[in-house]
């Protein structure tokens, strides 16, 4: 199984349950690996068989900016919905951080995996 990865997307948003968060954005930062064959755009070396790294991460910055939720658990799944319907994407396991969202830890958020990961 090949892996493509974004590391450490940050994106600006409206999140969270109190009221003073939902008069403010927040920086939220997003790890994400997608199961891809990378064998065809390996051997093409053209861009339209590949994952696009660039376009996911395009799609979810226009999403999460435009978005306002309450919980990490709710965004996290709508990103990763996004990412297995409209990239076609089999498995994807994303990691959504809240950095300083509590007193004493860099971040806080949740790690999910959706879809059948793929045999290595």
């Amino acid at each position: 199984m090949d892996i493509v990865f974004i590391e450490d997307l940050r994106i600006d948003t409206v999140i969270g349950i109190y009221d003073w968060e939902r008069r403010i954005r927040q920086t939220v930062a997003f790890d994400l690996e997608m199961a891809f064959d990378n064998t065809r755009p390996a051997a093409s070396d053209d861009i339209a068989d590949t994952l696009d790294y660039k376009a996911v991460s395009k799609r979810l910055i226009g999403y999460v900016e435009a978005a306002q939720f309450q919980l990490v658990e709710t965004l996290a799944e709508r990103c990763a919905a996004i990412v297995r319907e409209e990239f076609g994407v089999a498995w994807v396991r994303l990691k959504l951080a809240k950095p300083g969202a509590v007193r004493g830890a860099r971040a806080v958020g949740v790690c999910i995996e959706r879809g059948v990961r793929p045999a290595s």
